[in-house]
């Protein structure tokens, strides 16, 4: 098998939300074709060292903050590719085509230029996930404190949540996804129900998270727009990625009441787990809205959090800190 071709490739992010494309010049191969742009790892080179200097070369750009994000492995008729993916967050200069290919700035859902490299179609998905992914906690402080605090976070800009509540009886249970999938539908939002995907369609969810212990029976992904995974090794996440699920959550990072058994991976634990993931992960344990910088400089897409997605909400908090 032939070694892939090693490629850095830049998401560079906007205040606004906005992302840039750059459209291949008609003498290479895909020309006209657009990416994300980048360029080809030199022998030694490490990723981030190469896309320093593609920016620099390509765009007109030095790049400031940058973190690492997922790899894509695409295998096209001319060469097997390896994109090393990051996120820019700062950069000093204004981007333009230095070697007169075309630019434009993008947004998730609108994307206007096209058609799109193939092996770069499904980032836009992994950039379309939120990176605060919340967990409902209405067993500790009920559903109604659940639900307006739900209210109050998707006020304040949350828009992903996942309906895990195992000491809830389903009729109970069916009662309090059904109003959460509405309330977070109308924000714009995703919601995800644990395990259960015949509740998940009966409540319109808009896909599933399965626990590690239902990932590791998984022989199809299931047949949802959005499907995430717990993970807690390698190797769990290597059989979230072989059903091409949509993101994977990977904990605990720090000790947790959740996970009172469990050993904390720790940073250097998360970060290892995850280099070159092919897809978003998600840091989870112990963690707070404070922690979401420092896990993405780690890797992460984003936080997953229980207690902490709620503890600013003061009508949950005394309930939710217990």
């Amino acid at each position: 098998m032939t070694r892939p071709v090693d490629v850095a490739a830049a998401v560079l992010l906007r205040g606004d939300g906005s992302f840039l494309l750059a459209q291949r010049p008609a003498d290479k191969v895909y020309g006209g074709y657009w990416e994300f742009p980048g360029g080809k790892i030199e022998p030694n080179e490490a990723p981030s060292d190469a896309l320093r200097r593609e920016l620099h070369e390509e765009l007109g750009v030095d790049i400031e903050h940058a973190t690492r994000w997922v790899t894509r492995v695409f295998a096209y008729p001319h060469a097997t590719v390896r994109l090393h993916f990051f996120r820019v967050w700062r950069w000093r200069g204004e981007p333009h085509g230095k070697e007169n290919q075309a630019l434009a700035w993008q947004r998730i859902g609108a994307v206007t230029v096209g058609p799109m490299l193939p092996a770069n179609e499904p980032v836009l998905r992994a950039l379309a996930l939120p990176t605060e992914y919340a967990i409902s906690n209405a067993g500790i402080v009920g559903d109604e404190a659940f639900l307006h605090a739900l209210q109050r976070r998707l006020d304040a800009g949350l828009r992903l949540l996942q309906i895990r509540e195992a000491t809830l009886d389903r009729d109970r249970l069916a009662r309090l996804a059904a109003r959460a999938v509405k309330l977070v539908r109308g924000a714009g939002g995703i919601t995800l129900v644990n395990s259960d995907e015949q509740l998940a369609r009966e409540v319109g969810a808009d896909g599933v998270h399965l626990p590690a212990r239902e990932l590791a029976r998984a022989q199809l992904r299931p047949r949802f727009e959005i499907v995430g995974a717990s993970v807690h090794s390698a190797d769990e996440l290597r059989s979230a990625e072989h059903l091409a699920l949509d993101f994977a959550v990977l904990g605990p990072v720090r000790p947790t009441p959740t996970h009172l058994g469990a050993v904390p991976l720790g940073w250097e634990g998360f970060e290892s787990i995850t280099r070159d993931a092919l897809l978003p992960v998600f840091a989870i344990g112990g963690l707070t809205t404070d922690d979401l910088e420092h896990a993405m400089a780690r890797g992460a897409h984003g936080i997953a959090m229980i207690r902490g997605a709620w503890t600013r909400c003061e009508g949950a908090r005394g309930n939710a800190e217990r």
